[in-house]
């Protein structure tokens, strides 16, 4: 399909730079029943579930994968996407044309400036898309510390903050808490699986009260998520890897709820891509450890999911291009109209929908 099929106007103030307080008094967008649209908060999902529906979350939880650093005068802004070993990862660098093989990048934070930082990284190599191969000065137990201390959470490009400054402690923290799920467990992602950030301690048990199920799948967030769609046509478009784990356990309850009739919620875009991914083509779902780059768009037959909660996402993104895929591509396009229209905000911080899948095996 061609890429611009999935273009829409979308004013900037339509994405959320901060969070609701509390997160779920954010608003939802209600398609779980065809043919309509409703307007509601997201404390009132309990109300659209079912005892035994299962809900499928993504506990992988955000690194500060985030560095600033200097090399020589120059200043530049290091993301982590993928790790190649304890200490040399893949990452994207702002300002990264004058870089090359060997250059040292010095680190620094609100509290240490970059000559006085004993933490640093040697360019490996470079790749296309302005990422590189840095490998640390540091052991890997050393790393994961000097991270804590040095890195910042990884928002998304279009949530603007300020480089560190001394006492800019607040938005380091607030994003460090805000930005990730309430349920995160294991770490390796390096952006949120952000449907999750509207789940709050209350609403999560009013789910149990009700009879939903939970279920827990990992599929580790990379930074490719953030990347533009390059390409005139759908078909021409690579996606990046992200490394997911689907235990037998929550494989094994997934199928006996599909078995019982039950409906499967995938919580995010990031538990929907694994769970398809694991599934065979009769709807069983499998144990996983392993990669995933699956693309889906408008077309696509989906074998393991019935809705979906996830969030607004922008013009010509894949992330749309696969709600598109779930819901239908002209539901979509009335739904985001709609949103637009009524003041929900989009992205990583914004609002949230929960829709009905109609293009199932």
């Amino acid at each position: 399909m061609k890429v611009d099929v999935f273009d829409f106007e979308l004013p900037k103030e339509c994405i959320a730079s901060q969070p609701a307080h509390p997160r779920d008094t954010s608003k939802l967008l209600d398609l779980s029943q065809e043919n309509r649209i409703a307007d509601r908060h997201f404390y009132d999902l309990p109300d659209l579930l079912n005892e035994g529906d299962v809900l499928v979350f993504n506990d992988t939880k955000v690194i500060p994968a985030r560095l600033y650093g200097a090399r020589g005068e120059a200043l530049v802004e290091v993301t982590l996407y993928h790790p190649v070993d304890g200490i040399n990862w893949m990452a994207f660098v702002k300002n990264s044309k004058r870089l090359k093989p060997n250059d040292v990048i010095k680190f620094y934070t609100d509290t240490v400036s970059a000559e006085k930082s004993d933490f640093a990284a040697v360019v490996i190599e470079k790749t296309e898309e302005d990422g590189v191969m840095i490998s640390f000065n540091c052991t890997p137990a050393e790393l994961a510390h000097k991270l804590e201390q040095f890195g910042f959470m990884p928002l998304p490009p279009y949530i603007k903050r300020e480089r560190p400054q001394p006492n800019s402690l607040w938005h380091r923290f607030n994003d460090e808490e805000n930005y990730q799920t309430v349920y995160a467990r294991h770490e390796g992602a390096v952006a949120a699986p952000t449907a999750g950030l509207h789940f709050t301690d209350e609403v999560l048990q009013k789910l149990r009260d009700k009879g939903v199920q939970e279920v827990f799948l990992t599929l580790h967030v990379g930074a490719g998520t953030f990347l533009p769609v390059k390409t005139d046509d759908t078909k021409d478009h690579k996606m990046h890897a992200e490394y997911g784990v689907i235990t037998q356990d929550a494989a094994d309850t997934i199928n006996q709820a599909r078995k019982n009739g039950k409906r499967i919620i995938a919580v995010g875009t990031t538990s929907l891509r694994l769970l398809e991914t694991a599934a065979d083509n009769q709807g069983i779902l499998h144990p996983y450890a392993d990669e995933t780059n699956i693309f889906i768009t408008p077309g696509y037959k989906f074998k393991m999911i019935d809705m979906l909660v996830t969030n607004f996402h922008l013009p010509k993104s894949t992330l749309f291009m696969l709600v598109c895929a779930v819901a239908g591509l002209e539901r979509m396009q009335e739904a985001y109209k709609h949103a637009i229209r009524n003041g929900y905000r989009f992205y990583s911080y914004g609002d949230s929908s929960i829709l009905k899948c109609v293009n199932k095996i």
